[in-house]
């Protein structure tokens, strides 16, 4: 049939600016108006809302307005860092993009996957992403994987004439087609999909685990602030300002600006990873990044060089022949499926050769069963190619000194392929009966700086596994040349034969998985996770598609076939084990400044909480006012944003990281206790020492709390005495500034406009001596406590 014109660019360009873009997205887009209106949606926020709209109502005008002009710049700050962080992550995303082939005025050109359009004719290969709904045109031997839509795992044969349609999401795992696209963007059946999706909030595990903790913890809370409310009205203050003094407090001590510094951690983060060329493709990955403890890759392009290359072609007599080459060209070149590195080499080894008008009258296209390719050429002459074993299962006989030449080549670390030919009687292809040609030799050398990448990552607590679908001898030597363990190897044979828990047991020792297929990839990331390990996946091909989604972090890189980007979470500019391993020191670093936040928050939040509840017992008044309340937590937030680009201890990028509520929780008690014997020691000064008025009293509490805050940050942001661990100049700076604020607001307009006042000198120098005195306290309960941040 004649290859069909498909749209013209003027018809393609009209249905784009009319559709828009061929775009499904993964999580619902949010607008900047719904973004902003979320900052002050929270049940506190809103309760404090209505509180404060009852304060103005009965005439406590003043104070209400305080209220609002503390709230609305917290929930603007929190906005904008939220849209700077999603704005990062889009910009970062741009740089990976999926090009499709399409044909627009009878040619065939290449555009971006969110260009195409529905009527637009594409050219389908192995290894491609379907970029839309579409009906096949015409086929050869077509196979989809359609387990993003069905969860089958195996693949779906199609043609123009049974099984039709393909779905958007779903790729080509071997064969060609052109199709005629009939649905793009939201409109296809993965983008109903994903619409009904997006109407759940949909958690990963972290995200699930911060949300447990943060509702555990405002729980807690949330009794301790009853309490002291029922405690302020049983002491028959005024029960709107017992109300507004309990809304305020919770507030300020639930951890409102928790998701704001989670995604400002992990935008910084992957910030500085695309600096060290690691793309984010969703932000939560970076957590899982760090924490990986198994990391699964195959050797070509990480451990060795990626450049293979044709060294030989033997006969089979084991001598060079070119006839032998000759049949390889005339294979890699006629075929018309998913030209891989293999093929790339033999064409480049045979850059001289002409094919003299020969043309291909057929093909059977390469598929991960059959491990091999073959052509009928127009003179007649069938040429396969493939994995030895499986190009001698088509032929009448192998000479025996070719076993024994290809497994000496491959002790030797070299891949090797057989090829085969027959005279063909009709122009259908039987892979049956044929004669053994020879067999061709490829080298890809072994990495200069391989062995330090596996030292590095081993130094990080990461094992590293090979796994390869070259046979074990190929994958033996390649281990033992980078010092990878490879007295034990797991074989895809064993893969089928072995029980699940015999396969548990083994791979605590088995570092190498040698011929295997693409699902027992899959099947050997599954293995690996029910071992307990947490499983990275390295991979660029086709076959690596399916582990790639089953691993708890997916990495490719950016010239990995469409199918292994659309798959991963990561992608990296640069296949190079020693780029992963400072991905995972970068995640490391983002999940440990995302916990400092964490724990350093509540302990003081749950310190404070306490003092308020026993100072409400004796107090005759409210030892802070909501408003003072709010000024703190207001102020509080910008050396808390500044941890995110904090500075790490080496010791804590050692081993993964992972979320453990318990080790959190035991730290928020152990440092609230020592956070609230401070506050009991100064209101003791306050109240006995100097007698002092309830302005002194808030205004020198006011002052204690937050510098003490500030104090804590930098005393438990690490396990090391606090001197030996340097603050990043942000956070420095962010602490400085604000502990100059705190000291001048007594004595300035704005503090009296929240009723602080003039602090005597003398007594500014006692609160300086309970300060430092806390500091140490800190350490101390650091050195016995074990503490681990």
């Amino acid at each position: 049939m004649n290859r069909p014109i498909g749209l013209t660019a003027v018809e393609a360009a009209a249905r784009l600016s009319h559709d828009g873009p061929n775009i499904v997205s993964s999580e619902p887009r949010r607008q900047v108006l719904a973004a902003l209106i979320k900052q002050f949606t929270s049940p506190v926020v809103i309760i404090l809302f209505i509180a404060t709209a009852l304060a103005i109502a009965t005439g406590d005008v003043t104070d209400g307005l305080i209220i609002l002009a503390i709230i609305i710049p917290s929930g603007l700050l929190g906005f904008w860092q939220e849209h700077r962080a999603s704005n990062t992550m889009q910009e970062l995303l741009k740089q990976l993009k999926v090009s499709v082939d399409v044909v627009r005025d009878g040619a065939e050109i290449i555009v971006p996957i969110e260009e195409v359009v529905v009527g637009d004719v594409v050219s389908l290969r192995a290894g491609d992403v379907v970029p839309a709904d579409a009906h096949i045109i015409e086929s050869r031997r077509l196979m989809a994987d359609e387990s993003a839509l069905t969860g089958e795992s195996l693949p779906v044969e199609k043609s123009a004439d049974t099984d039709s349609l393909l779905y958007f999401g779903t790729h080509v795992v071997s064969g060609n087609a052109l199709v005629e696209v009939t649905a793009a963007g939201r409109n296809t059946k993965f983008g109903h999909l994903v619409a009904e999706m997006n109407q759940v909030d949909l958690e990963t595990n972290f995200e699930r685990g911060t949300r447990n903790f943060s509702m555990m913890l405002a729980r807690v809370m949330g009794v301790l602030v009853a309490i002291i409310f029922v405690i302020n009205i049983a002491l028959q203050r005024p029960i709107l300002d017992a109300l507004l003094f309990s809304l305020a407090l919770a507030v300020g001590l639930t951890p409102q600006m928790l998701p704001v510094i989670i995604s400002v951690s992990l935008a910084a983060g992957a910030r500085r990873m695309a600096e060290q060329d690691v793309l984010i493709k969703r932000l939560d990955a970076i957590e899982d990044f760090g924490s990986i403890t198994a990391l699964c890759t195959d050797k070509t392009g990480t451990l060795t060089v990626g450049s293979v290359a044709l060294v030989d072609a033997l006969d089979t007599s084991g001598a060079a022949s070119d006839g032998v080459l000759h049949l390889a060209f005339l294979n890699a070149a006629l075929q018309q499926g998913f030209q891989n590195p293999m093929d790339t080499a033999v064409l480049a080894k045979t850059a001289t050769f002409d094919l003299n008008g020969v043309t291909a009258v057929a093909e059977l296209p390469y598929d991960f069963e059959r491990r091999r390719i073959s052509v009928l050429t127009s003179d007649g002459v069938q040429i396969t190619k493939g994995a030895f074993d499986e190009v001698a299962a088509c032929c009448a006989e192998t000479p025996p000194q070719m076993r024994a030449v290809y497994e000496s080549l491959s002790s030797n670390g070299k891949r090797v392929l057989a090829i085969a030919t027959k005279r063909a009687v009709s122009q259908e292809i039987i892979e049956a009966e044929m004669t053994f040609g020879g067999l061709l030799v490829f080298e890809d050398p072994i990495k200069p700086d391989a062995a330090i990448a596996l030292a590095d990552l081993k130094e990080l607590g990461i094992d590293v596994y090979v796994i390869t679908g070259d046979n074990e001898r190929v994958a033996v030597a390649v281990a033992a040349e980078v010092g990878i363990p490879n007295e034990m190897v797991i074989t895809g044979e064993m893969l089928r034969n072995d029980s699940e828990q015999e396969l548990v047991d083994q791979v605590r020792t088995a570092r190498v998985f040698a011929a295997v297929d693409p699902l027992q990839k899959q099947q050997i990331v599954r293995i690996l996770q029910k071992s307990g390990q947490t499983v990275g996946f390295f991979g660029d091909g086709i076959n690596d598609a399916a582990a790639l989604k089953a691993a708890d972090v997916g990495i490719s890189v950016d010239t990995a076939v469409d199918v292994a980007k659309a798959a991963a979470a990561i992608v990296l500019l640069d296949k190079d084990l020693s780029v992963v391993a400072n991905g995972v020191r970068l995640g490391r670093r983002t999940f440990a400044n995302t916990l400092k936040y964490i724990k350093v928050t509540i302990s003081a939040n749950f310190g404070n909480t306490i003092s308020m509840a026993i100072a409400s017992l004796f107090l005759p008044f409210l030892p802070l006012l909501p408003s003072q309340i709010l000024l703190l937590n207001f102020l509080s937030d910008f050396p808390d944003l500044a941890i995110s680009g904090d500075n790490v201890d080496d010791h804590e990028l050692r081993s993964p990281r992972l979320w453990d509520v318990a080790e959190v929780r035991r730290f928020m008690i152990r440092f609230g206790a020592v956070s609230s014997v401070f506050d009991l020691l100064t209101f003791g000064v306050l109240i006995y020492g100097v007698d002092a008025s309830q302005e002194l009293f808030r205004t020198s509490w006011f002052v204690e709390s937050t510098l003490t805050e500030l104090a804590a940050m930098l005393v438990l942001r690490t396990t090391l005495p606090f001197w030996r661990s340097r603050p990043s100049r942000g956070l420095a700076v962010a602490t400085g500034a604000l502990a100059l604020i705190v000291f001048a607001l007594p004595f300035i307009a704005l503090g009296a406009s929240v009723q602080l006042v003039a602090i005597p000198m003398s007594l500014l120098g006692t609160l300086f001596v309970l300060i430092l005195a806390y500091v140490a306290l800190n350490e101390v309960a650091k050195a016995r406590g074990g503490t681990r941040n």
